[in-house]
């Protein structure tokens, strides 16, 4: 290759990898806005005298798959069948 092809090729890879790079940073200034947006929506809830605790674990429950947490509930019964309780 000459000089000036491999000049060319490194422009075009050079300038690829500097679009990922500022995708990904894009992304990560979204994500940061959408934590943000998330904590001001528990904020209010809050405010509105609902336990975010609990509310957090609705949301982690409603992300899960029914059989997954039947699976868990029944495992967690019979442990605390085995303790008596």
């Amino acid at each position: 290759m000459n000089d000036q092809v491999t000049d060319s090729v490194s422009t075009v890879a050079g300038d690829e990898l500097r679009q990922f790079i500022e995708r990904y940073e894009r992304l990560e200034a979204e994500k940061k806005d959408i934590a943000e947006a998330q904590k001001e929506v528990m904020a209010e809830a809050k405010g509105r005298g609902y336990d975010t605790k609990v509310l957090r674990k609705i949301v982690a429950i409603r992300k899960r798959d029914a059989n997954d947490i039947a699976e868990e509930e029944a495992v967690m019964d019979m442990y605390m069948a085995a303790i008596g309780m």
